[in-house]
């Protein structure tokens, strides 16, 4: 059910030609370990800023979602000059529908970018959006992180071998 469609090692692998021959014209994007190097830091990964560039003069639309709490999610999006939804409450659809109401556009020209499964591809895939699995992540020193992360690494070892 939540089988990501498209998985990437880094969020600049993803295309303006990939997503217009797809048909996607917005993207949600997830902050930490997508956008940023690691859980709660602000410091982007390298060459999102210029992939950020591309995809605006592309006329990609672009919108941050994330858990963090609303006045955090603002303060990350303003460093990029990009609307946000905080406090998304992912993987629960509340955040993803706000986003595409956002939008104005389609859900199926929507897609989200994100390093958590259970999280950011479950609500995504639950709200009708296709989806990019980020997998070159920094680890977090978190438990309960460890755990999915290890769930994760069975799903998409699984994955890879089905193709």
């Amino acid at each position: 059910m939540f089988k990501p469609n498209f998985i990437v090692s880094e969020i600049t692998d993803v295309s303006v030609d990939f997503l217009k021959s797809n048909n996607i014209e917005a993207l949600l994007l997830d902050v930490d370990n997508t956008l940023s190097v690691a859980h709660g830091v602000k410091t982007l990964r390298e060459g999102v800023p210029e992939w950020l560039y591309q995809m605006s003069e592309s006329g990609i639309k672009m919108l941050v979602l994330s858990n963090a709490s609303k006045k955090r999610a603002k303060a990350f999006a303003d460093t990029i000059s990009l609307d946000c939804v905080g406090l998304a409450l992912k993987p629960l659809p509340f955040g993803y529908i706000k986003a595409i109401k956002k939008f104005g556009i389609k859900r199926k020209k929507i897609a989200m970018i994100g390093d958590q499964l259970f999280t950011d591809m479950l609500g995504a895939k639950m709200s009708g959006i296709k989806t990019f699995w980020v997998t070159d992540i920094t680890p977090e020193p978190n438990f309960i992180f460890k755990i999915k992360r290890k769930f994760e690494r069975i799903l998409l070892k699984r994955w890879k071998n089905e193709r």
